[in-house]
């Protein structure tokens, strides 16, 4: 009984990190599986896509319903997002190694994503004044240079969230802040990036289901606690200074990195 409780506690903790600053999702949750409940790094990554197209679904409705998502940027980021997740999973099908190269692959990305994630969510307000430079300098092609960028910051988080299951929000909240550091304050910021994740994780999370990369009794317990974390967070968001929390979660991912690269 206790085992369930902790996974369920866990999907609460991690639930709330999302909903009130956009990251912690698969940055948090892919390590606590690995390192904390000893799960395999495939199995660990795919049950943590399915519970975060879980959770990102919930959060999405939310924003949605309170008009804070840009659906413009989100289409950007889809165009190169989606194409690079299929073509991982793609990969994923017709590689034959066996399931501990595998395993060891996937436990070696994830340790880079965390170490730059980490450094991401540090950086996060000098990638905003690195922004508004490249907006004063480049107006007559601001925009045109933006879509290229924001297309090419997709396919980069549709490869590393279908591989890793992290990405979506630590990296797309920074893509996010140095490409649209006016358009997008705080609120609509993590709204945008959340509803971009949706679609992601949940193509990524059908393609490690049929691969067998689920683990289904722990994805049940870890939801019960993340969708009423998630929702109570969501509704947070706005009156919530995140920097704190983003400080906070670099250093834990910094500190997994490491264990990671040891282990």
């Amino acid at each position: 009984m206790a085992i369930p409780l902790l996974y369920a506690l866990c999907g609460l903790i991690v639930g709330a990190l999302v909903g009130l600053t956009g990251v912690g999702g698969g940055s948090l949750m892919t390590p606590i599986l690995v390192l904390g409940f000893g799960q395999p790094p495939a199995v660990a990554v795919g049950t943590d896509l399915l519970f975060s197209a879980s959770t990102k679904l919930v959060a999405t409705a939310s924003f949605g319903f309170s008009r804070r998502v840009d659906w413009g940027i989100v289409g950007r980021l889809i165009i190169g997002s989606i194409p690079a997740a299929a073509a991982v999973i793609l990969w994923f099908w017709l590689d034959h190694r066996p399931p501990g190269v595998v395993d060891q692959l996937i436990s070696r990305c994830l340790a880079v994503i965390l170490a730059v994630a980490a450094v991401a969510l540090l950086l996060q307000n000098y990638l905003r004044r690195w922004g508004l430079r490249f907006t004063a300098a480049w107006v007559s092609g601001t925009e045109h240079h933006k879509v290229l960028l924001t297309v090419a910051a997709g396919a980069l988080l549709g490869f590393g969230v279908t591989m890793t299951s992290v990405g979506a929000g630590a990296l797309g909240v920074a893509a996010l802040v140095a490409l649209y550091p006016l358009r997008l304050p705080t609120d609509r910021l993590v709204a945008t990036d959340i509803a971009h994740a949706l679609p992601i994780t949940a193509i990524a999370a059908a393609g490690h289901a049929v691969l067998g990369h689920v683990d289904l009794r722990a994805l049940a317990c870890l939801l019960v606690g993340s969708i009423p974390g998630v929702l109570m967070a969501s509704r947070a968001t706005i009156r919530f200074p995140p920097q704190l929390t983003r400080t906070l979660i670099a250093v834990m991912l910094v500190v997994v990195s490491g264990r990671l690269f040891l282990g």
